[in-house]
């Protein structure tokens, strides 16, 4: 019992960190362009299925950490230009064009990848005594990816010159557009950097998860969970809230099933929307 605990508290946290840099995708564009953007999930799943396609095509895996995230960047950047940039002031419009572009992603994958799930295996084998258990290598691989994205990601925001414009379109936007600072440009990057993130996220878990064009209908509800509990707009927040999400989840589904570690997880976070709605996380928003 108490080495199943070990096991599925340190997946918890691995899992954690990954969906942190998905989580962290959807605050930053909710943050920046007021967008709920309901195809979230699915950038999370085209990054899988680009590292399924690149490891199919080459034989290698590892080309898919450089592919996926720019190739999410391209086409995030061309989505906000084309699709949202027209309805960018109308909150209602937005969502129903996420949804509708949520649908076209997962049919385009489906037509083309088909509807049978895969499986990638771990491209590090292996497993290493970690607290008396045998883990697998590639795990502890994937929380290393995520946690140095992580930083890169809040290095980016705060030492580069677009991510302080980033920041100034975000705190003001009519002052940062005065100032000279081309918003429309900040936009259509900002849509690109968060489904880069996502599809950072969905090659790091591919070997973890399933490849499936319905992948990203479970990890969109747990995204959404993460940005509320650690604050809407706070990024650092987001990614403690999803941490601690997973890791709780990991927790209860020692001794609970799955979906009752889900029901806890919004239990939570229906108690922070009454009581904290800020978030819980607020003292780290920057």
């Amino acid at each position: 019992m108490t080495n199943t605990l070990i096991a599925l508290a340190i997946n918890g946290l691995v899992w954690g960190l990954i969906i942190a840099l998905i989580a962290l995708g959807l605050s930053v564009i909710f943050g920046l362009l007021d967008i709920i953007n309901l195809a979230h999930g699915d950038f999370f799943m085209i990054g899988t299925v680009i590292a399924w396609t690149v490891l199919t095509s080459t034989g290698s895996f590892w080309p898919a950490f450089a592919l996926a995230p720019l190739a999410g960047f391209v086409l995030g950047a061309i989505i906000q230009r084309i699709v949202l940039q027209p309805i960018r002031n109308a909150a209602a419009l937005s969502i129903v064009a996420t949804f509708g572009l949520s649908m076209i992603l997962q049919e385009v994958v489906r037509m083309t990848f088909g509807p049978t799930p895969r499986r990638i295996l771990p491209p590090i084998h292996g497993t290493i005594d970690l607290f008396g258990i045998q883990y697998q290598v590639y795990r502890l691989f994937a929380a290393g990816v995520s946690l140095l994205a992580l930083a890169a990601f809040f290095l980016f925001l705060h030492r580069t010159k677009l991510g302080t414009w980033m920041r100034a379109v975000r705190h003001d936007r009519e002052i940062a557009t005065a100032m000279g600072i081309p918003a429309q440009r900040v936009y259509m990057l900002t849509f690109g950097l968060g489904f880069a993130l996502a599809a950072l996220g969905g090659v790091v878990a591919s070997p973890i998860t399933t490849v499936d064009f319905r992948a990203g209908v479970d990890v969109l509800p747990f995204c959404f969970m993460a940005v509320i509990i650690g604050g809407l707009g706070n990024l650092p927040g987001t990614a403690a809230a999803a941490v601690l999400l997973a890791f709780l989840e990991g927790i209860l589904s020692s001794f609970a099933s799955p979906t009752e570690a889900r029901i806890a997880s919004l239990v939570l976070m229906s108690a922070v929307l009454l009581l904290r709605p800020q978030g819980l996380f607020k003292g780290l928003a920057k």
